[in-house]
């Protein structure tokens, strides 16, 4: 499904399964720097919305209803996700607000969830720096099934390297973290670049290969 398409039917199902302030807060509070995130960062990287909630309601440590901008929620996992911009969250903060936004990242970590927050600016203009920091997040909480086209614990644990890393692979560093051969480590890093996974970077004078960056696959399409 593309981006637009899904876009809509992911919104409309939370709003109708929404009321009150709930269907409020996302109607009002979906705006322009959340659908550039979704867009330009979680859309590359995962491909899907399933199991992603936009305006999250949690209690704080005072009980009080406090909406986050996205909340992940896979198994155990439970992943809060926050845009920020310089304005509200900087700038025009004063020291009671500022305490309370420490305490209530503190409490929800105590409360299980998982809390990683995002600068407006940067979404807006470096979404590929945003786009390796979060692959470099959920690569943490997943493990690869084999029922992803991934052949080997191989070509499994080369794929889970290459979302930790960030920057691209080289065979070196198959060698080192497989104890492979220099050929064999080649042999796998073609092969994922075959199965779409992994894309060759060439050298300056375009003749040969050093270098293997994360492929147009997203991660949506595997599974964690």
């Amino acid at each position: 499904m593309e981006y637009e398409k899904a876009h809509e039917v992911w919104i409309n199902s939370h709003m109708k399964r929404r009321s009150g302030e709930r269907k409020g807060r996302l109607e009002r509070g979906h705006q322009h720097g959340e659908e550039l995130f979704v867009r330009y960062v979680w859309w590359p990287v995962v491909g899907s919305f399933a199991q992603l909630h936009p305006e999250y309601e949690v209690a704080d440590w005072r009980g009080r209803s406090y909406f986050a901008d996205f909340a992940w929620i896979t198994g155990d996992l439970r992943l809060i996700i926050e845009i920020k911009g310089y304005g509200p969250h900087v700038r025009d903060m004063d020291r009671k607000r500022y305490c309370h936004e420490l305490n209530r990242d503190t409490f929800l970590q105590a409360m299980g969830y998982r809390i990683i927050s995002f600068a407006y600016d940067d979404v807006a203009d470096r979404p590929e720096l945003c786009i390796t920091l979060l692959r470099m997040v959920m690569s943490r909480y997943h493990s690869i099934g084999e029922s992803d086209g991934l052949a080997s614990r191989d070509e499994r644990e080369a794929m889970r390297l290459a979302y930790q890393m960030a920057q691209p692979l080289r065979p070196k560093d198959i060698e080192t973290h497989l104890c492979l051969g220099h050929r064999t480590a080649v042999r796998l890093l073609q092969e994922l670049c075959t199965k779409g996974y992994l894309t060759p970077i060439h050298s300056g004078n375009g003749v040969r290969v050093t270098k293997y960056g994360l492929g147009g696959k997203p991660m949506g399409e595997m599974i964690w």
